[in-house]
């Protein structure tokens, strides 16, 4: 019998809670707060919120399951017929205090409309305020890796996808140096069994904790003064404009009447829209600049 959509829930509420355990163990200080809440359409989810930690200013490890009716707009853009549905997920965002400690974000998902309509998606990337090259090769490395242990063409395919996705088209810049990210896969598109399909996603999830708590502990103790915190501010703005413009799943949540608080969660505790940005022409800063502007392709990667 396939695995069915309250054992993936199932599965996706433990991970939240072993991230949550490594994430504290790491920062020292923090700890998760937990709030959760009731969706009106159906279902709900758990909100887990650190702030004010040693390492971490502010994150978040969402669970949601929930389901009911989809809106017509989001059933014409899907393509699909019914308008019942059901979605579970972990989603993550970490906004750092300390400039050289990288944002980072992951999401896992899985769709359901019926027993033959469903998918899964999700991904993880990385968004440097600083651009350190060798701890992003070993970044996406370690991506490549958790890709490899199910498809040897999932990382190259899902690399160039999340390039392709994680664009501020405005600006005409990478949000960061990217990661992998995927949608929509079932066994038409994959030639793989849910529950193939489903171990992968749990690998990518499980690739998560120990990938971040590493470049956390890596740059926790650099050094930074006011200019590294007025670049923060600045990157965190286009993270900001990405999130509200761009972002797939803060659309689904608004359109589908989700948690606002908990879909806002990405969002920095504080970021600055300046008029004027005045950076050192030979600094670290526009070299980071400069690698977003062109999109950041991984060198040892395959």
């Amino acid at each position: 019998m396939a695995i069915d959509k309250e054992q993936i829930a199932s599965r996706l509420k433990q991970l939240q809670q072993s991230i949550c355990d490594a994430i504290e163990a790491e920062d020292g200080k923090g700890e998760f707060q937990l709030d959760q809440w009731q969706r009106p359409g159906g279902g709900g989810g758990d909100t887990r919120v650190i702030e004010n930690g040693n390492v971490i200013e502010k994150g978040g490890v969402n669970f949601s399951a929930v389901y009911g009716e989809l809106p017509s707009n989001i059933t014409s853009a899907l393509g699909v017929d019914s308008n019942e549905f059901f979605a579970t997920g972990v989603s993550i965002v970490m906004h750092p205090s300390n400039p050289h400690v990288p944002i980072i974000h992951m999401n896992i998902r899985y769709f359901e409309m019926d027993e033959d309509t469903w998918w899964f998606g999700g991904g993880i990337d990385l968004t440097p305020h600083y651009v350190n090259e060798s701890q992003t090769e070993w970044f996406h490395n370690q991506l490549a890796a958790a890709c490899d242990k199910h498809e040897s063409t999932y990382y190259t395919r899902f690399s160039e996808w999340a390039n392709d996705y994680f664009y501020i088209k405005h600006r005409k810049e990478s949000r960061g140096v990217s990661g992998i990210f995927f949608d929509r896969l079932n066994t038409k598109s994959e030639g793989k069994t849910k529950e193939e399909l489903f171990a992968f996603l749990l690998e990518v999830g499980e690739t998560f904790a120990p990938t971040y708590s590493k470049m956390m502990n890596q740059n926790r103790n650099n050094s930074f003064g006011e200019l590294e915190k007025a670049w923060q501010m600045h990157r965190r703005s286009r993270y900001v404009e990405f999130n509200l413009v761009y972002d797939k799943g803060t659309k689904f949540g608004l359109d589908t009447n989700g948690r606002i608080d908990s879909i806002l969660m990405s969002l920095p505790p504080d970021t600055g829209w300046k008029y004027t940005q005045n950076w050192p022409k030979d600094g670290a800063e526009m070299k980071t600049e400069t690698i977003l502007k062109n999109r950041y392709v991984p060198k040892n990667s395959k």
